[in-house]
């Protein structure tokens, strides 16, 4: 059966590749569960948005590339039970090695990683949990890869199947962890929105100082003044549209909301010498709020 050697290595590449994919986005899956479940208060709302979006990442991709990769092995197993020829049997092996050197380099890579970011100040508990993830979830490919090149699992298909079972349970229970820390399809299409609108009242914030500082000493009396001949900023969907209005001590900036935020780390403290007053401070709560901002005299 030389003659299929090449499809052959081609399917075996493939279930290495999709191999080294799934470890390594089941870690970035874990990693993120572990951020979101001890999270630290030395940081900021973004890097536990990050968490989350590792943890959506790490869901995608298990669901796309971890059945590939059973589904590959599982030929690849069948094929090297039938195929006897001594030329694919050896670059197999080689292949085999050359990935349990990778899977090292991996694992030392990402311990250094681990370790790094724990003495820049990462609170232990994270520390110890991601250290345990990286050692179960590199040293059991390890530990299957190395069996392999010794042909342990060509012979004994009943233990492979148990082994692909036992996997496939535990990433099956990391997805399902997953999914109980971040928000649901609709929810982030939610807080998406709610950064737009956010990015659109800076937007509008932004011309209403040009206003001030080009055009007039004093405010405009509305959004279309401040934006003349251009467009203004709507609303996003179905929510209320943006709403300026003019206060005794400089005006208000109005929208609607689905949830809260805070961030202390986006707010720093007042310029006194800022044109506009508390213009950094974007927090908010669900449903309607106002950006009250104060405008110094020029």
């Amino acid at each position: 059966m030389e003659n299929y050697t090449p499809r052959n290595i081609v399917l075996q590449l493939g279930a290495l590749l999709t191999l080294y994919l799934s470890a390594s986005f089941l870690l970035t899956l874990v990693f993120g569960i572990i951020n979101l479940r001890y999270p630290d208060a030395a940081e900021g709302y973004y890097l536990l948005e990050q968490a989350s979006e590792n943890v959506r990442l790490g869901i995608a991709m298990l669901i796309v590339f971890f059945p590939t990769f059973i589904v590959l092995t599982r030929v690849v197993n069948k094929i090297r039970r039938e195929e006897k020829g001594d030329l694919y049997q050896n670059v197999t092996r080689w292949l085999i090695y050359l990935s349990l050197l990778l899977g090292g380099l991996i694992l030392l890579g990402t311990l250094v990683t681990v370790i790094y970011t724990f003495l820049n100040g990462e609170i232990t508990s994270r520390f110890i949990f991601k250290t345990a993830s990286v050692v179960i979830v590199v040293g059991a490919a390890f530990h299957y890869y190395l069996l392999d090149a010794r042909g342990w699992w060509v012979k004994a298909e009943s233990m492979s199947i148990r082994y692909g079972i036992g996997v496939t349970l535990v990433v099956f229970t990391a997805i399902a962890f997953g999914v109980q820390y971040i928000e649901t399809p609709s929810a982030v299409r939610e807080m998406k929105l709610d950064e737009t609108q956010i990015n659109d009242l800076r937007n509008i914030q932004w011309q209403i100082e040009s206003y001030l500082t080009t055009s007039s000493s004093s405010l405009p009396a509305s959004l279309e003044a401040a934006y003349g001949d251009f467009p203004v900023p709507a609303a996003r969907e179905e929510r209320e549209a943006y709403e300026y209005k003019v206060t005794n001590s400089g005006f208000e900036l109005c929208a609607t909301f689905a949830r809260d935020y805070s961030d202390e780390y986006t707010a720093p403290f007042s310029d006194s010498k800022a044109l506009i007053k508390n213009a950094e401070n974007w927090n908010y709560k669900a449903g309607r709020y106002c950006f009250v901002r104060g405008v110094q005299a020029i």
